[in-house]
């Protein structure tokens, strides 16, 4: 069971949805409105991957409820497949904007939302890797000392060792002993992946 997909499907008509998708490897928690759904997300046991979230809903409407999961730190980035029975490009792109991930249209066959949310799904184990990429970087970025961050910035516009050393006033052999320090705390083996992790934390901005 831990390696199937959550899903949180918010429609207040969700039976076919509810019996469909576990036969494609679809763990799905149901509820009939938006109020229903923030609860469930605030709770200590939200571990969904996904939402498909119809717009027309009692209560608390689909965009309503779009809008406190994205202005959310805990589900803001929790991907969101709006479900409508209303083919308005102009809501579409309205809903876009508010972070809506994908649109699909009522009513639809269930392949095309099949293939809707693997592709969302994709996206967002993509953004997640980069995210934690980062993450790993600026931990170890935040590692070094202010004086190897400082031989690392210079080191990255290309100044050699010998120019490093100019600047800092201290001996070459020094700016070597920063940059062997540099490399272990960073768990790099060279120059170039030193920069680069530095480029992806920012350290040069």
């Amino acid at each position: 069971m831990s390696n199937l997909t959550h899903v949180l499907l918010v429609d207040d008509n969700s039976k076919y949805l509810k019996d469909a998708l576990p036969f494609y490897g679809y763990e799905v928690k149901a509820v009939c409105d938006g109020l229903q759904a923030l609860e469930v997300l605030h709770s200590k046991s939200n571990n969904f991957d996904i939402v498909l979230l119809d717009v027309m809903m009692p209560n608390m409407d689909g965009w309503e409820t779009l809008k406190a999961i994205r202005n959310d730190d805990k589900t803001k980035h929790l991907p969101v497949i709006m479900l409508t029975a209303v083919n308005d490009d102009q809501k579409m792109v309205s809903g876009l904007k508010i972070g809506a991930d994908d649109y699909i249209v009522k009513p639809f066959i269930l392949p095309n939302l099949l293939a809707r949310m693997e592709a969302v799904l994709r996206r967002s184990a993509i953004h997640k890797e980069l995210t934690k990429e980062t993450s790993d970087s600026n931990v170890k970025i935040n590692s070094l000392t202010s004086k190897e961050k400082e031989v690392l910035q210079m080191a990255a516009k290309g100044a050699s060792n010998k120019q490093i050393a100019e600047n800092l006033f201290v001996k070459e052999v020094t700016v070597k002993t920063h940059l062997n320090s540099i490399f272990k705390k960073l768990k790099v083996e060279n120059r170039t992946q030193a920069v680069l992790l530095a480029v992806q934390s920012d350290l040069l901005d």
